[in-house]
């Protein structure tokens, strides 16, 4: 499984930043786990392009999962209702 850090800041001003990290995994076979333990900062459109990115890599057959995701990304995806489509609905470092 490939990991891949997520930057510490998904605010809407780095979500183009966050796309162009993302892209290139984006037709990696391999199973990949987006590590959230350093995320501080989290926008909706931060998470919207998250979600994105893990249901067009599952449209295409391949996993994807947050790993370790921090207090402040694990409470934001439950409040968009992405805790389950992103993996975070679990406590940190499980």
């Amino acid at each position: 499984m490939t990991a891949l850090p997520l930057p510490s800041d998904l605010g809407i001003e780095h979500v183009a930043d966050l796309q162009a990290s993302l892209r290139p995994h984006l037709d990696e076979a391999e199973p990949l786990a987006l590590n959230g333990d350093r995320v501080e900062r989290v926008h909706t459109a931060g998470l919207q392009l998250l979600h994105a990115f893990v249901r067009e890599r599952a449209e295409q057959g391949r996993h994807t999962v947050v790993t370790d995701a921090s207090p402040v990304l694990r409470d934001a995806a439950r409040q968009l209702a992405l805790a389950v489509s992103l993996g975070v609905d679990a406590p940190a470092g499980s």
